[in-house]
């Protein structure tokens, strides 16, 4: 279980995270939602330790992430970001394998390298296996981006908008395999997503943020309501069930 206490943070006079206090369960996939500005990119930095905390608690399994060693976090949580400095001059193959040096410090093992081959079927990478990232699209060096995390094989999983410069078809498949690997492995995935009816069909815990704070929390059919969506994104949506899924309607 991930577990976060009155984390705050201010830039100057503007507060960014008012207080957020929130458990997110063991296994599966919660999904951070708002508008923009709410918060959530600067929570998941704080939650992947990327910025220092200086107000609040986050553990994970007890274990805080403020005290725990670099080497022994890197075991434990892997991270996508919205920027990153990743050297664009390695190949998909490399780049991959670079996820797995927490384990093998620059000492590749047969399991390693059986793992970063797997993530490349896995990812629909092997067309791409030897080129640069420079020599990629955007949404196949984002996919290439996200089985480097997976090559980490880690309890939890924190991703930020992965869905970013994919398409409608890559958007699908992606959470799709999101939900495998969460499921097969017994991940918890902790993924921010500007799509609500993506959170709606894959999430199985939603948290809801607006202006630095936690404004809802709770199982999709309990936050995609009508009442709801205007309460966060102050606009009026029509909320469906479609094959047992919440679809929210708001391009009308």
């Amino acid at each position: 279980m991930i577990n976060i206490q009155n984390v705050r943070h201010t830039i100057g006079s503007q507060t960014i995270l008012n207080d957020v206090s929130l458990q997110i369960p063991q296994g599966g996939i919660t999904a951070l939602i708002g508008p923009n500005g709410a918060g959530k990119s600067t929570l998941l930095a704080f939650m992947a330790r990327l910025q220092p905390l200086h107000h609040g608690r986050i553990s994970y399994n007890g274990k805080d992430v403020s005290a725990t060693p670099t080497a022994e976090l890197a075991k434990i949580l892997s991270i996508l970001t919205q920027e990153n400095s990743i050297i664009s001059r390695i190949t998909v193959r490399d780049l991959l394998m670079f996820g797995r040096y927490p384990y093998h410090q620059g000492r590749p093992s047969e399991n390693d390298k059986t793992i970063v081959e797997n993530a490349l079927a896995e990812f629909q990478l092997q067309t791409f296996t030897d080129r640069y990232l420079t020599e990629l699209s955007g949404g196949q060096r984002q996919r290439a981006m996200i089985a480097m995390v997976f090559c980490q094989q880690t309890e939890y999983v924190l991703l930020d908008e992965p869905l970013n410069n994919l398409d409608m078809y890559h958007a699908r498949a992606l959470m799709q395999l999101l939900r495998h690997l969460t499921d097969e492995h017994r991940r918890t995935t902790v993924v921010v997503l500007h799509d609500i009816n993506q959170a709606a069909a894959y999430a199985d815990y939603v948290v809801a943020m607006k202006n630095g704070e936690v404004a809802m929390a709770g199982t999709p059919d309990e936050i995609f309501t009508e009442e709801n969506i205007k309460t966060l994104f102050e606009m009026d949506v029509s909320v469906l069930d479609y094959q047992g899924k919440k679809l929210v309607v708001h391009h009308v």
